[in-house]
């Protein structure tokens, strides 16, 4: 797949920086956000190919864009959210809007329609969700009526309800998913049609500064030529093709939020005296509200950049592991922004302080384009079908990797990850024998734990053979996060496990013995010294301003 060469990624990344220097301050933010505006002037400049052009990056170079992969859209989300979540949110809208044009489009809709796009700068907003039917897009009711002429269909009338359109009231272009006779089917709409209304912008919790509306069609009419694809009944399949892309930038959101908050907790528990020393230097603070929430979203960093590695690499089926990434980025993200508050005690809670706005803002990343429960259940259910297929090789196959990856790179965590691997794999194969994914709630929790174990399984490996060039941390001090991330990984996945398997009535006697427990427990050790290393580098990389 295409992507930016090094320099052109940096000059993008180095222009919104200057430009959220310049135009973007926080009190701007917290101005947009008290009155909860959308910033018509700031997607102007966004999308000003002669300032910043943010949104060629989603548009490949044949229609007029700068072609960017899947790992510069990571890299441009993260920067975005970290800048602020409404705003970002404003710029995936019209990146969810034009995929089922990129994914299922003729080549002359394409053409037209990304070129379009990418001169004009035009809002564009994905119309999907209905106020009942949410991830679940087989319950959709919106129909399209074909209107002939003379026994031939020459366009579509659309009419019914779309919900939480991100982009709703302000977007020049939408493309609009409705059942068509032959099944669900994509539309490319644009705004100003007799019969399309949209409502006031929603009240909302927080990224306050993106428009969020419902869309209204009432026998809206639509040409034959703005069927994406010109073939009925496509459009689920077009919509899951980009899963894997699309929740990898909603990853990269929860991971740049969630630093964002983090990044002004670090810096004031060096500012902050209270029991006559720093709160950086205080284990009851960095050890509960800053060290476990920056290894967690560095271990969701090096998740994002495999599954972006892999995207790029030709390989865009990777619908389970952009599941994984946006879970536990958004999850952690959304956690270190609560703590951000809590580290800031009374301060944190006022509106002054951006860590307030910030933890308001990310919440929606665990909810939008797909929430956390249906991560989890997208994710069990399809590791599920791989252990079954496998015989339960699956995550033992792959702990034997980590395990001979452990004998030359030992100081990355990797043999510790492996238990958990080997963990994972005994608990998956116990609910097999006793049938306990019956329980809904137990299914649900192996999404969670086998995102803790892959995450880990992957950063133990790539902290050593990839480390990232997106923090300001040095490769050891990569390999020090993983150390920490495997051990809190192995355990969770064994005492999660085991707990859930005996509350949904497993029969094994041996259970407990056959986890590893005692291994998992042994590897402990070191964690505290390692927990303060941390935090120590979290003050090296982001010292008090």
């Amino acid at each position: 797949m295409p992507s930016l060469d090094t320099d052109t990624l940096a000059m993008v990344l180095a222009t919104l920086r200057d430009y959220a220097t310049k135009e973007l301050k926080p009190a701007y933010l917290r101005e947009l956000d008290a009155r909860d505006e959308f910033p018509h002037g700031v997607l102007k400049d966004l999308y000003n190919p002669d300032k910043i052009g943010i949104h060629l990056i989603f548009i490949p170079e044949e229609y007029d864009g700068l072609g960017g992969g899947a790992y510069d859209v990571y890299r441009v989300s993260e920067e975005m959210a970290k800048i602020d979540l409404g705003i970002a949110t404003g710029v995936l809208a019209t990146f969810l809007g034009t995929d089922p044009i990129v994914v299922g489009g003729t080549e002359a809709q394409k053409a037209h329609w990304m070129g379009r796009i990418a001169r004009e700068g035009l809002l564009v907003a994905y119309g999907a969700t209905e106020p009942q039917a949410g991830s679940d897009l087989g319950t959709l009711t919106t129909k399209a009526v074909p209107v002939e002429e003379n026994g031939r269909i020459v366009g579509y009338k659309l009419s019914g309800r779309k919900q939480w359109i991100s982009n709703g009231g302000v977007a020049k272009l939408y493309t609009i998913l409705a059942n068509a006779p032959g099944g669900l089917t994509w539309f490319v709409l644009e705004a100003g049609q007799p019969g399309f209304s949209f409502g006031k912008p929603e009240d909302k919790h927080g990224i306050r500064a993106s428009n969020t509306a419902a869309l209204f069609l009432d026998e809206v009419f639509v040409p034959v030529e703005n069927l994406v694809g010109g073939v009925e009944g496509k459009g689920l399949a077009q919509a899951q093709a980009v899963f894997g892309y699309t929740r990898l930038m909603v990853g990269s959101f929860g991971l740049g939020g969630g630093w964002a908050a983090l990044e002004r907790a670090i810096r004031y528990s060096q500012t902050r005296t209270q029991g006559g020393g720093l709160l950086s230097t205080k284990q009851a603070y960095t050890h509960k509200l800053l060290v476990p929430n920056a290894v967690k979203l560095e271990a969701a960093r090096s998740y994002i950049e495999w599954v972006a590695e892999r995207i790029d690499g030709g390989d865009p089926e990777q619908q389970t592991e952009g599941a994984v990434a946006k879970y536990f980025a958004t999850e952690s993200g959304n956690k270190a922004a609560e703590d951000a508050i809590q580290a800031h005690g009374g301060y944190g809670y006022t509106k002054e302080y951006m860590v307030e706005k910030i933890k308001r803002d990310v919440r929606i990343t665990c909810i939008y384009e797909g929430t956390s429960e249906i991560m989890e259940w997208t994710i069990a259910r399809d590791r599920w079908q791989q252990h079954l297929k496998s015989k339960g090789a699956f995550y033992n196959d792959w702990a034997a990797k980590l395990e001979l990856f452990a004998q030359t790179t030992p100081d990355t965590g990797a043999a510790t990850a492996a238990l958990g691997l080997r963990a994972l794999a005994v608990i998956l194969e116990r609910c097999r024998l006793d049938r306990l994914t019956r329980s809904q709630h137990v299914l649900f929790r192996l999404g969670e734990l086998i995102a803790w174990a892959e995450t880990a399984a992957v950063f133990s490996e790539r902290a050593a053979t990839k480390p990232t060039v997106a923090t300001p941390f040095a490769p050891a001090t990569q390999r020090l996060f993983a150390r920490v991330h495997a051990r809190e990984a192995a355990f969770k996945v064994a005492n999660d496990g085991l707990r859930w398997a005996i509350a949904a009535g497993q029969t094994d006697p041996s259970l407990a013995a056959s986890l590893g427990l005692p291994a998992i427990f042994s590897a402990q050790a070191g964690q505290i010294e390692e927990m303060n290393l941390v935090a120590e580098q979290l003050c090296v990389a982001y010292p008090a301003a």
